[in-house]
């Protein structure tokens, strides 16, 4: 991970009380792991399960493993920004990291099932490799994340910057959040844009991951009356969640409950960062390796593994064959296309 810049022993002055104080820093410390985690979440999600299953809530909170990708995505972000704060040089990494392995899994997946047509046919189709435009133009969920987190890399840097200029737009993803409202309840305005609902509901938690990154820098910490709050937090966001998806799962629009993502995704990031610093190293390795793979792994998991395993497997078993089945394809997918993107970096101007 990237190194720190040297600051002020913030809590030098804190009572003895207070050593067991949570340090912000370990976000990006176990910033990898943490996205290892988010996958396996996200694969638990995928792995189909009856609606009637007592696992079918807990199941579903696999759903936040997208919410913690952009946090620490967001994170991530600020870091780099604040070494090299250029448009340009920023756009340009972030699109190599994704573009390559995007591009061959889209080819992969929607060349074969083109079956040629007019002059509009053609255009769908380099539109959904490019872009994967049928997401916005008609909420296509097949690689949806994508597309998604190419659009917040764009906005990123205006945010960024603004944010650097002017504290107080920090409070921006307050607003964020009342557009969700909006677009979930004003008419002319969920008919216009609420079909890609799943994107903006996700918008709030990026750019709260970019606020976040300066006292993640700053190696700020939270005392232990802080994390007493945060298990609070968790275990009322939980509980809802999981109450709403085993008890009321299809009767409430999702995105409330993607509202309640956000404190969710923030204190179990917290409170798994706990966790971690008590695991062996071999485990957080394995988690790393996960992490380090996970844009392949999510590209390849359901639509080339899990689509093409028997219907009848039960739940875990399908989970774990799934999982291990993509992790060398995922292994593979990253080795080829950091490869093409580190040929592309050389041709491209600094």
């Amino acid at each position: 991970m990237e190194q720190h810049e040297k600051y002020p022993n913030i809590n030098a002055q804190l009572p003895q009380a207070d050593a067991e104080r949570m340090n912000l820093s370990s976000i990006s410390t176990y910033r990898t792991e943490l996205m290892g985690l988010a996958m396996l979440f996200i694969v638990l999600f995928h792995v189909p399960l009856s609606r009637w299953d007592s696992f079918f809530g807990l199941r579903r909170m696999g759903n936040i493993g997208v919410d913690m990708f952009l946090f620490l995505s967001g994170v991530g972000l600020w870091f780099s920004w604040m070494r090299h704060p250029d448009w340009k040089r920023f756009i340009t990494h972030r699109y190599l990291r994704v573009y390559p392995a995007w591009l061959i899994m889209a080819s992969l997946y929607y060349i074969p099932r083109f079956r040629g047509g007019d002059i509009m046919a053609w255009i769908d189709l380099i539109g959904d490799i490019t872009i994967n435009w049928d997401f916005w133009l008609n909420d296509e969920l097949t690689f949806w994340y994508i597309p998604a987190i190419m659009m917040l890399y764009l906005f990123a840097p205006a945010y960024m910057h603004l944010i650097r200029k002017h504290a107080v737009c920090r409070w921006l993803p307050v607003m964020m959040i009342m557009w969700c409202v909006a677009v979930q309840w004003v008419g002319p305005i969920h008919d216009t844009v609420g079909h890609i609902e799943i994107f903006w509901s996700r918008v709030p938690i990026f750019f709260i991951g970019i606020n976040m990154g300066e006292q993640v820098r700053r190696k700020q910490s939270i005392d232990n009356a802080g994390m007493r709050m945060v298990v609070l937090m968790f275990v009322l966001g939980l509980g809802t969640c999981v109450y709403l998806e085993q008890m009321k799962h299809g009767k409430f629009p999702l995105f409330i409950e993607r509202m309640l993502y956000i404190p969710l995704t923030l204190t179990a990031i917290l409170i798994i960062n706990k966790l971690l610093g008590h695991l062996s190293e071999r485990v957080r390795w394995a988690l790393r390796f996960i992490g380090l793979i996970s844009l392949e792994f999510y590209l390849i998991h359901v639509h080339f593994v899990l689509n093409f395993l028997p219907k009848s497997w039960s739940y875990w078993p399908t989970f774990i064959v799934c999982f291990v089945a993509t992790l060398p394809l995922a292994w593979l997918l990253n080795k080829i296309a950091g490869h093409i993107s580190a040929r592309l970096s050389k041709l491209l101007p600094e």
